[in-house]
């Protein structure tokens, strides 16, 4: 029987796959750092504000087909950068990208992901649905709690700073006694990963209380562990304020620490944040980049270290179809 279909119908056509990346106006040196490590550019993109505060963007290039990688972090004024970020996602979706992966080096509202009263909303579950909404096939992001990556329906990669964190504290402080101390209770099983990472240093935890009534302030708290005559790393995610992890470096002080190194993912340091961490008897304070550095902020004593690495290599694997969990020995 002799086959008479068209010779269109015989064709089959093998799919290049094309990276594109693109960053908002919230972190652009972190978005070229992240580009230069894959060997990208970033593409060129228009965006700016109507005189009412309602934000523009378009691309200057075809994303048809493309698998799109679009990169904002999460910065004051964080609700400009958030709206700015799902518009870009809107306007992949609506211009034929493949697939676009959305990167949240901070991830805006992270802290409101349950309810500690009623009547309150769950913001950290309402921003995967917009991101869902928007047309974002998969997240890519710096998570304040493990918990979030249920809230958004479609594959979640949770990068974590601690081997970039750790590394610097190894090198730098390895030689010494050290002891890894967690600022509440609550984040102890990430005091665990730090030990683990630093040689099975003592474990200790600041035991506080707060009123609900008064966000970023802590009422009261002692140290329960053992920290006398050792380098204590006191180990958060984030930084806003700085009240909570300057009374803690302050309080293991008090308590006999050698001295108290500060490591934190999420420099977020609203006022007055710098003078606290200033004026607190931590020795060096250790952050990432995930959020912009604003000069002022660039005081002595503050160590950024830089997240692309970590991102980039979090990309190429999602490009490439590979393993994001490899990337921390198994663990993401």
């Amino acid at each position: 029987m002799s086959n008479n279909r068209p010779p269109s119908a015989n064709i089959r056509k093998r799919p290049k796959k094309q990276m594109m990346l693109f960053s908002g106006r919230a972190n652009p040196l972190l978005a070229q750092e992240v580009a230069v490590q894959l060997g990208t550019e970033l593409v060129p993109t228009s965006a700016y504000d109507f005189a009412n505060g309602e934000i523009y963007v378009r691309f200057e290039e075809s994303v048809r087909g493309s698998d799109a990688f679009v990169i904002q972090s999460h910065t004051n004024p964080i609700n400009e950068a958030i709206m700015e970020h799902l518009l870009m996602v809107d306007a992949l979706k609506r211009a034929s990208a493949k697939r676009i992966t959305v990167v949240m080096p901070f991830y805006g509202y992270a802290r409101q992901d349950k309810k500690h009263r009623g009547r309150e909303p769950i913001s950290a579950r309402l921003m995967a649905d917009m991101y869902k909404t928007a047309g974002a096939d998969r997240l890519i992001c710096v998570l304040h709690t493990d918990q979030i990556q249920g809230f958004f329906d479609g594959p979640v990669d949770h990068l974590m700073a601690i081997p970039i964190l750790s590394e610097y504290v190894a090198t730098k402080y390895g030689d010494q006694d050290l002891a890894v101390v967690s600022p509440d209770a609550g984040r102890i099983k990430v005091a665990e990963q730090w030990s683990k990472r630093l040689g099975g240093a003592p474990l200790a935890f600041i035991h506080k209380t707060r009123d609900i009534n008064r966000p970023n302030e802590m009422v009261a708290n002692r140290v329960v562990g053992l920290v006398r005559d050792r380098v204590c790393v006191l180990v958060d995610d984030m930084i806003d304020t700085g009240g909570t992890i300057t009374k803690a470096a302050d309080a293991l002080m008090a308590d006999g620490a050698k001295a108290v190194v500060i490591a934190a993912t999420h420099a977020i340091l609203s006022d007055p944040a710098v003078e606290r961490l200033r004026d607190c008897a931590a020795e060096e304070v250790i952050v990432t980049n995930t959020l912009p550095f604003a000069p002022e902020k660039e005081v002595g004593g503050i160590t950024v270290l830089s997240i692309a690495p970590l991102i980039s290599a979090a990309i190429k694997e999602v490009f490439e179809d590979g393993s994001v969990t490899s990337l921390f020995g198994g663990r993401a």
